[in-house]
This record gives structure tokens, sequence and C-alpha cells, in this order.
């Protein structure tokens, strides 16, 4: 098979990568793949502890797609068993175990948005159960033996919950060894993973080099902060663009980060090239996150639904609802319906939205002009709304991301 010279291949490969271990060995694995003709089989563990994808997932799964676009081959290690363990990695106690049967029905879900970017006809899906369900005890205690606790403990969140006193269940310490022991089994040449997935790639360099094999080079991607630019992207805390949905939600979710991810959210989730990048981010912000979310909804949706969205997403910001019949509305509006009970404070309004965890979050929320009421800015907690205006129902929206009807019965 005939690759691309090694200058193009690294340009591209190297886009976003924070740190390849060791480097040297990568540019040597490529050179060899291209004297050869023999394409990199290329490694990403996943989980399928939630069925869920979200924008932070396909970080690693765009590397992924370039290498295919290369010609390489991907290996796709689904963990059904190392699952039911649940990585450890970043955690402060241990995670809930699952069933074999709620890891395989999330897989079939994952692997449906897993290919919305990457090649399936270049993927080779493997499940680590293959190996792990029929291993020997024997072969168990050696792979433990492989690894002192010593070494284990050396890991950060180990160290972290042993000094603090915090329970670390024996069956954790299994999960880099299966993880590594997954890269033997498959024959890996370079593993892909976020730069919490150090420790566990690098055990399987260690088992690949104890078992007389080439050992595979680590590419480490960064973490791709949520919508709030403050913590990792993540369903739970809720600052998360998920794959599946309606392309005006994702829009409005992405139009609206915080000015600072720009830059990231351009080099690691789109194409363009770093020029372009910068000179979207010397112009107007705003302009340049449209051209972010268009972007990135005509990738999982059509350019299409994303210029509708775009103009949802104007008519909104300009104030352009109609409040009789509730049109305009961004997708991730929440619609609740409340018992009428009499008049209404802009406080209460509030409440009811359940926006906030107390009352006094709410007040300081109205007093920094953070809140519309069917469309006017409201600063006052104790005014009464006018009923007559509002027809038996309330749009309300916080912030610049959050908004709710709230219909009166």
């Amino acid at each position: 098979m005939n690759f691309p010279p090694l200058k193009e291949q690294m340009a591209l490969l190297m886009r976003g990568v924070l740190e390849t271990v060791p480097e040297r060995e990568f540019e040597k694995k490529l050179q060899k793949s291209i004297d050869t003709g023999t394409p990199l089989r290329i490694k990403l563990g996943v989980d399928p502890t939630a069925p869920d994808v979200h924008l932070g997932h396909t970080v690693v799964m765009r590397k992924l797609r370039q290498f295919q676009d290369f010609g390489h081959q991907v290996v796709l290690i689904v963990g059904d068993y190392t699952a039911m363990i649940g990585d450890p990695s970043g955690r402060n106690k241990t995670r809930p175990r699952l069933s074999h049967e709620q890891v395989m029905e999330n897989a079939k879900e994952y692997q449906e948005q897993f290919f919305k970017i990457v090649k399936r006809e270049q993927t080779e899906i493997r499940y680590n159960g293959e190996w792990f369900s029929s291993m020997s005890f024997e072969k168990i205690t050696e792979l433990m033996g492989s690894i002192t606790v010593a070494q284990m403990l050396e890991r950060k969140d180990f160290k972290s919950r042993y000094t603090n006193g915090q329970e670390i269940s024996l069956h954790e310490f299994l999960y880099p060894l299966m993880q590594g022991y997954d890269s033997i089994v498959i024959k890996s040449d370079i593993e892909i993973g976020g730069t919490d997935q150090k420790f566990n790639v690098l055990r399987g360099r260690e088992l690949q080099l104890l078992e007389g094999m080439e050992p595979q080079v680590g590419l480490f991607m960064p973490i791709l902060l949520g919508t709030d630019g403050e913590q990792k992207m993540s369903k739970s805390i809720g600052n998360y663009v998920g794959l599946n949905e309606s392309a005006d939600v994702m829009y409005h979710k992405i139009y609206n980060i915080a000015d600072n991810l720009a830059e990231s959210w351009f080099e690691l989730l789109t194409d363009k090239s770093k020029d372009e990048i910068t000179d979207l981010l010397n112009g107007d912000i705003l302009a340049a996150k449209k051209t972010l979310a268009l972007n990135i909804v005509s990738e999982y949706h059509s350019e299409q639904a994303a210029n509708i969205a775009a103009e949802k997403e104007k008519a909104v910001h300009g104030g352009n609802i109609d409040w009789e019949n509730l049109s305009n509305l961004p997708g991730d509006t929440v619609i609740k319906d409340i018992e009428d009970k009499g008049d209404y404070t802009n406080l209460d309004i509030l409440d009811l939205t359940g926006a906030f965890s107390s009352r006094g979050e709410a007040r300081r929320m109205l007093a920094n002009n953070g809140v519309k009421i069917n469309g006017k800015i409201v600063t006052n907690a104790n005014e009464t709304l006018d009923r007559n205006i509002i027809k038996n129902r309330c749009f309300v929206q916080i912030g610049k991301r959050k908004f709710f009807v709230l219909k009166f019965r």
C-alpha cells in the first residue's frame, strides 16, 4: 500500500496532540509503515458505561479518522469487561459496577455515534470479553505480578485517595493491567487517549515489552473543556454538547460557549487551518463562534439544518419570540406545567424554574440583570407579574443559555 510522505502525515497527525510517548518512536513507526506498505494498527479503548457521545469524546475520534484517511487501520476495543470495573482515572471513589447486559446495551448506541466520524470499513471492532472471559487464574496472577503496589500508588488519583484515607478496591488495580493487555492481544502500534489515560496507555507499552513485542506509542490529546469554559465536558455536569442533540440545541450551545474556548474548539473539533482560525479570532468573536457552530452542526446534521438553527438563534437573541404561539424557542427550552396558585413575583417565577439552589442565588441573578421574563430584563424580586400579559404561560431566560416555559393550569 502506498502511504503519503512522512512529513505530510506528521503535519496533520500531530495537530492538537499534547504529547507523544516516546516521540521519536512515533516517527519511526510511520516511516516503517511507509517503507513496508503496512498500515499501522491504531487502538482506541472505550468503556460504554453510558450510551451518549458528546463533543469531548470526538477529539480522539477525529484523530482516528485522520489516521484512516492516510490508510491506517483503527482497532476499537469495546471494553465489555473493563467497563464492569470502570476506569478509575480522575475518580476520587470507586465507580459503581455495571452488569454485562447494561454495558452491551450501551455499546450498541455508542457505536452508531462513533461511526458518524470514524470509517466503519476501516475499523476492526473487538470486545475484550473475547479474552478476559476465558482467562485462567494463573494468567491473572501473572498479569498482576507485572506491577507493584508502589507503582500503582504513583498514579495521581490512587495516591490522592490513599493519602486521604479513601477506599481503593483491589479490582480497580486490575483496570490499567487489563487495558494494557488489550494492546498485546490486538498488536497495537499506536494507542490514542486523553491526557488522563497516560498511566493506562503506558502499561500497554510495558506489557508488550515483557511479551517481546515492539511496544506501542501513546498519543495523548487534550481534555476538551465544556461549554462553561472551566471543567471537562461532562453530561453529569451539564456542560456538554451531545452528538444526538437536535441541530438547534447543538448550535445554541456552541454559539454561546465562553469566548476563551473558541480557539481550542476550532483546533480540536474542525478542519480549519491555523491561519483560518487566527483570522477568525482576530475579528469579531461572535462571528467566529457562529462559524464554529455552523461548521460543527453541518458535520453532524446538514448545512441546511445548521443555517436554520443559526436563524433561530438570531431570532432568540434579537428578542423576536412569538409569545402567543411560543415559536422561535431554543430547542433545549425546559417546559414545565405549573399548578396555578394565584399571583407570582419575579422571585417566585425563578423558584418555579428550579434553576437555582437558593432564593438568595436567584436574587443575585436578578440584581445583576441576568434574568428576562417574557423578553424583558427584570430586576425587582418582589414585583408581581401582570397575569393579563403572561396569559397563563411565562417565558424565562436566565443568563445566555437557560430557557424555560412555565405553563399555568
